[in-house]
């Protein structure tokens, strides 16, 4: 597979299954109405393994441009790919937003609240903030990289698996996304990719979806400056560690 479709087909899915979750939850009338943020942390992490899985051994499985740029920094991605990995990521989180439209449309207009809506698709803060809210996906963000440059034995090139296990790579990664949900996400929804939030966002804008409002463009920055600079952050002290560590 080339690594520009597995970065596709693996960030689809992430999405696919993520804000599946996100739906499956809030919606009115589906099976999983009221399961709640354990649900929903637990969700994202197993999207995150299946997206690592399907696209791991083609691309490295980024999935996300923070992770691509953090790479880039550190000296373990070809600044000559960013872009199309990160072009890639982006048309794959908005084929998979398509697919949760599709899926939960019937959920989606017996559903009147367009905040739960929009929350299918995208990131928004609990409590309006925007300085901390940055922040908050700031730290996000640099939890994840920086944890993801130490995982033992990792193997971060574009032809290899995040951990060097196999399939069961991609479960410290999973696990390192639940952790983070479930100590952090309060706050905005921990995006921490700004491909996961922004993809969406903009087919919430263009999906003919029933009852939805505005798609809170004047919040969209702040998933998407923080997690890249959390990532920026994470891969610097990574690297300004690294005579220290050898």
């Amino acid at each position: 597979m080339h690594p520009l479709l597995a970065e596709f087909l693996g960030t689809m899915l992430l999405i696919l299954l993520g804000n599946g979750v996100v739906a499956n939850v809030i919606l009115n009338k589906t099976k999983g109405n009221g399961g709640g943020w354990i649900v929903i942390t637990t969700g994202w992490a197993l999207a995150v393994f299946v997206g690592v899985v399907v696209a791991g051994p083609y691309s490295g499985a980024h999935l996300n441009p923070a992770v691509t740029l953090a790479l880039a920094i550190a000296g373990k991605f070809a600044w000559s790919s960013v872009p199309l990995f990160i072009l890639a990521q982006l048309l794959g989180a908005m084929a998979g937003a398509f697919l949760v439209w599709v899926y939960y449309k019937d959920h989606l207009d017996a559903t009147a609240d367009p905040g739960l809506i929009q929350a299918c698709y995208c990131t928004a803060p609990a409590i309006r903030n925007n300085g901390r809210n940055f922040v908050s996906e700031v730290i996000g963000t640099f939890v994840l990289l920086f944890t993801i440059f130490y995982f033992t034995g990792a193997e971060l090139g574009a032809e290899k698996t995040p951990v060097g296990m196999g399939s069961l790579g991609a479960l410290p990664v999973a696990l390192l996304v639940l952790a983070i949900g479930l100590s952090l996400g309060g706050t905005t929804g921990y995006a921490i990719n700004p491909a996961r939030d922004f993809g969406p966002r903009l087919m919430h804008a263009i999906l003919p979806v029933k009852g939805k409002a505005g798609s809170g463009w004047d919040y969209a920055w702040i998933p998407v400056a923080g997690p890249f600079i959390g990532a920026a952050i994470a891969a610097v002290l990574y690297l300004c560690l690294q005579p220290a560590i050898k």
